[in-house]
């Protein structure tokens, strides 16, 4: 809770913070790799700096994390700051790393705004941030310990003992621990960081879905190769389809994410849309080897059967499920999918019991989409639970 001097003064100059966010998280990060180069070249994904989407996402965040400690000043941001930490832990982020981000983050504030940041504004956004930051430490603070590391720690040496092409672009690779510890636990639709050391020498690190079950002494991740489409093509995804092979070893991290299939026996929707199947793999799984016996509605778009990730293997999960049903829908169906609509996912025609629970994953205007329909349909926003595959452009927008 902001303190009753900062209240007023965090209000009067909100809507001149927001409108110079963009600016301030732009020279904002500049500082900071000018200063840590390092943390570019080993932390902070490149691609996502260069097209400014880890740009957005910060300023997102701190605009929604000020806007509700003034407007719900009895509320915290869960929901934002659960995502953030768990990204954070995946990362290895270590809470001295909050004091150099706050030394760079109130030089570029300083700079943009000018005069305006008088010692009162100062005192009262600085407040701001460490309530934000204190909150994010307190959380990761809580995932280290229930992933039974040290802060930070959460790095381990994987094998890979098996590959394949799961389609034209995403390839699957199991991994077991190149030591004698099991794999850890996880839950369903939880992630892992990857590092990839590249050929410049930098150690670029990427989330990906775990998309298989829990309960094995082996992890899967499918890694789709990012096409740039007018945009560079994605580094890394590109680097581990090109070289990564059965016999090597990568460095993971522990498992983390906050979207994860609640334990209960009500009715589901699984929506996902292109390389988004991957958390709900490993749901449908879970689900198909504990003998769950709850209403499973699936839903699942992409450009062609083709393109379709883990297709057979996910038709194969639903029909093992008792009371399972799959809705497909491709842009180009052809002739190998005649259960298949033509064109973008409408979830308009489907049947939607009372008490459902729903997870998303896939492009953010698709999530978009169905949220919006399933909101309309009377569904709760708080039964809707999504996973964003890269920055969190939608935290502060929803």
């Amino acid at each position: 809770m902001l303190s009753e001097q900062s209240v007023p003064v965090v209000r009067a100059t909100l809507p001149a913070v927001g409108a110079a966010i963009g600016d301030i998280t732009e020279l904002f990060y500049r500082k900071l790799f000018d200063a840590h180069p390092e943390l570019l070249r080993d932390l902070f994904n490149r691609g996502n700096q260069a097209n400014g989407e880890q740009q957005r996402a910060l300023a997102g965040s701190i605009a929604a994390f000020a806007g509700m400690l003034l407007e719900r000043p009895d509320a915290r941001p869960d929901a934002m700051l659960s995502r953030i930490a768990h990204k954070h832990a995946s990362l290895g982020v270590t809470s001295d790393q909050y004091k150099i981000v706050h030394r760079h983050l109130f030089a570029a504030i300083a700079e943009v705004l000018g005069d305006a940041v008088t010692p009162e504004v100062a005192e009262a956004w600085d407040e701001v941030y460490w309530l934000m930051a204190n909150a994010l430490v307190a959380v990761e603070t809580r995932l280290y310990q229930e992933a039974e590391v040290a802060e930070g720690e959460v790095w381990r040496r994987m094998e890979v003992v098996e590959r394949r092409e799961e389609s034209r672009d995403a390839v699957s690779l199991v991994l077991r621990p190149a030591d004698d510890r099991p794999a850890r636990p996880f839950r369903p639709g939880q992630y892992v960081s990857v590092q990839s050391r590249l050929p410049d020498g930098s150690r670029q690190i990427r989330q990906y879905s775990l998309s298989a079950a829990p309960g094995r002494s082996d992890w899967r991740i499918t890694v789709k190769r990012v096409q740039g489409e007018g945009q560079p093509d994605g580094e890394v995804s590109s680097w581990i389809h090109a070289h990564t092979r059965v016999g090597d070893v990568l460095t993971v991290s522990a498992p983390f994410g906050d979207l994860a299939l609640a334990q209960d026996d009500g009715p589901l929707l699984l929506a996902s849309a292109g390389i988004g199947v991957t958390p709900m793999l490993a749901m449908l799984d879970h689900l198909a080897a504990t003998g769950a016996t709850r209403p499973v509605t699936v839903v699942h778009a992409d450009r062609t059967p083709a393109d379709h990730a883990h297709r057979q293997e996910q038709l194969d999960l639903i029909g093992a499920l008792p009371d399972a049903r799959l809705h497909l829908w491709y842009e180009e169906p052809g002739d190998g999918a005649p259960e298949a609509s033509t064109g973008r996912a409408d979830i308009g025609g489907l049947e939607l019991p009372e008490g459902l629970t729903v997870y998303l994953c896939g492009p953010v205007p698709f999530m978009r989409a169905v949220r919006g329909d399933l909101l309309r349909r009377g569904v709760p926003a708080e039964a809707i639970h999504y996973e964003v595959f890269g920055p969190d452009l939608w935290l502060g927008q929803r």
